[in-house]
């Protein structure tokens, strides 16, 4: 199709303008100004300069010439690169590449039409416009900001082909059992998993920072710090120990965790407590696996003689609230040590935290970014047992450990990951976990006090790789000098600028004149509407490359257009100086 089928999406200024809507206004509809400018402008550029076309323009049909309603259409040429249906797959495929998962509950009534139309399908299911509009429905920003690669991290499929290498580095370093996973979950709700990752495992120590979390986002942070204090304690987890205040030295030790136990709803019975704990818990992993292990809340009662020991230490030391039950706080503690989770639904958790406690994959607020900010402190410096300095030193960022070989670990406004692998170290962390989160860092610009203007030899993937304004003006001079109109149509359609110009000034439309392909000039002249009167370092136009290298075809199309041009650009200047005159006359 000739006509419309892109026009609207490749016209660059319209477009960054779209797009620039699209990511600050999340409500973005049918309804919004920028739509409505839109329809407007395809409505008199395919009817008002239809008939000002050039001879060697296919005059399009009644069909090919319905304007682009919405931005819907847009979105859906830029993922079907200008063709009119796709197979359902290769949408699929489309999504999962920008980290989207088909099980995402943004997705569900996307999801839900398109199985619906692959059940109606006596063959392979098409796409076509008609039926992304309805799966589109409320997930327009979401998708478009998939698409045009404007999540935190661009190049999602590149990101991930690194984090499968660090995988399989951190495979060879070998113990048993075998058992090891990787997912993450970034902030934007992208998603990536490798390795043993639907396994069930407890979260042990892992829940601390969690419990600590909730207790905050209940009570506040001064209330809690009365029975907790916020250093490292220096000694081992597990330690008969308290500070100079008569208080447990942190939360991430098994002494503050059980007083934080005894402040997650005060006055409620176990079942109360253990409801609203796995209602937390589940809200972080967006209704992912969050599950119980009674045999190993059985064993931890069994052969919990030092946690007794600390329990009854705190009592003597009056470290419980008034009133708070130890026995009822050693009970609850061992319950939260034995919730089970998977790498898949511990990713969402960490990066939960990641966004400020609200759940990305459902947009719901489940903490406080109080709770959130104080949990992530706690964890960056007493998180990882005795290897807590080192950790901070090597890695620089936010994890907790667990002796079931898990590892929660948080980069701030990037992604949340879970790692888990039984086989331990000395100081009781998983062996691959933390190589894994070694590598991490060493790879990419993670670490906190990583300089992200100056620290070139790391990579930064929230960078996009198109991002080098050289890498777009070769591409598209190049698309522009083959006569290339495809990959000139799938620039425009991502809001590429079709004005840009290279060294010499010279514009897309300049090397097209130059090489005689008339059908790049008119896909640049009637659909992306540029400016054919940009001149290059010599002072020459696209026409006057056209005349000089004998183009006679082109001359013909850029002598009408330019006249074709200028009318539009005086009845444009004829609104606007009557729209300022009614807003002079209101003053």
């Amino acid at each position: 199709m000739h006509c419309l089928r892109t026009l609207s999406g490749a016209n660059s200024r319209v477009l960054r303008l779209l797009a620039k809507n699209g990511a600050e206004k999340p409500l973005l509809g049918g309804n919004s100004c920028v739509l409505d400018r839109m329809w407007t402008l395809n409505q008199r550029l395919c009817w008002g300069i239809a008939s000002q076309k050039p001879k060697s323009y296919v005059e399009p049909t009644a069909m090919d010439c319905k304007p682009l309603s919405s931005l819907e259409d847009m979105l859906f040429y830029t993922i079907t690169e200008g063709e009119e249906r796709i197979p359902v797959s290769r949408f699929i495929s489309a999504l999962k590449s920008t980290g989207l998962l088909t099980s995402d509950p943004r997705l569900t009534d996307c999801m839900h039409h398109l199985r619906r139309s692959v059940q109606d399908s006596a063959g392979g299911a098409m796409m076509d416009r008609d039926l992304f509009r309805k799966c589109v429905g409320s997930n327009l920003v979401l998708l478009t900001q998939a698409f045009k690669k404007q999540f935190i991290i661009p190049d999602f499929e590149a990101f991930t082909s690194n984090i499968n290498q660090l995988y399989d580095q951190a495979e060879r370093q070998g113990g048993s059992p075998s058992l090891w996973g990787v997912s993450l979950c970034t902030v934007d709700g992208q998603r990536h998993s490798v390795g043993d990752t639907k396994v069930p495992f407890c979260l042990q120590s892992c829940v601390k920072p969690l419990g600590y979390a909730v207790a905050v986002h209940e009570a506040g942070t001064e209330h809690v710090h009365r029975y907790i204090g916020k250093e490292p304690s220096g000694f081992k987890f597990n330690k008969l120990s308290l500070n100079e205040e008569e208080k447990p030295h942190n939360p991430m030790v098994n002494a503050g965790a059980i007083v934080v136990s005894s402040l997650i709803k005060p006055g409620s019975n176990k079942a109360e407590k253990f409801d609203l704990m796995m209602d937390f818990l589940k809200g972080m992993a967006g209704g992912e696996y969050v599950g119980f292990s009674n045999a190993t809340f059985q064993s931890e009662k069994e052969t919990g003689d030092r946690n007794f020991a600390i329990g009854y230490y705190l009592k003597e030391k009056r470290c419980f609230p008034r009133g708070a039950d130890m026995i009822a706080a050693l009970d609850f503690y061992f319950q939260l040590c034995s919730i089970e989770t998977t790498c898949e639904s511990g990713s969402v958790m960490a990066a939960t935290l990641a966004n400020g406690g609200i759940c990305p994959i459902t947009g719901e607020r489940v903490l406080s970014g109080e709770a959130v900010r104080n949990t992530l402190s706690l964890m960056h410096s007493c998180g990882m047992y005795d290897f807590s300095g080192q950790f901070a030193f090597h890695v620089g960022l936010p994890a907790k450990s667990g002796v079931s070989g898990a590892v929660l670990l948080v980069v701030p406004n990037i992604m949340g990951l879970m790692c888990w692998s039984p086989p331990l170290d000395k100081v009781g962390n998983s062996i691959r976990g933390i190589h894994f989160c070694q590598e991490l860092v060493s790879l990419f610009n993670f670490h906190n006090y990583d300089n992200l203007r100056h620290f070139a030899k790391k990579l930064d993937p929230r960078r996009p790789a198109g991002d080098d304004r050289n890498i777009s003006v070769i591409n598209v001079m190049f698309a522009a000098y083959s006569g290339d109109v495809s990959a000139l149509r799938r620039f425009a359609l991502s809001a590429m600028n079709m004005e840009q110009q290279d060294y010499d000034s010279r514009t897309p439309l300049h090397v097209a004149a130059a090489e005689g392909h008339v059908d790049a000039v008119v896909f640049l002249t009637e659909h992306c509407r540029v400016n054919p009167f940009i001149k290059d370092r010599w002072g020459n136009s696209a026409l006057d490359d056209a005349m000089q290298f004998g183009q006679e075809s082109v001359v013909k199309v850029l002598q009408e257009y330019q006249r074709t041009h200028l009318l539009l650009e005086s009845q444009s200047d004829s609104e606007d100086h009557g729209k300022l005159k009614a807003v002079d006359s209101v003053v």
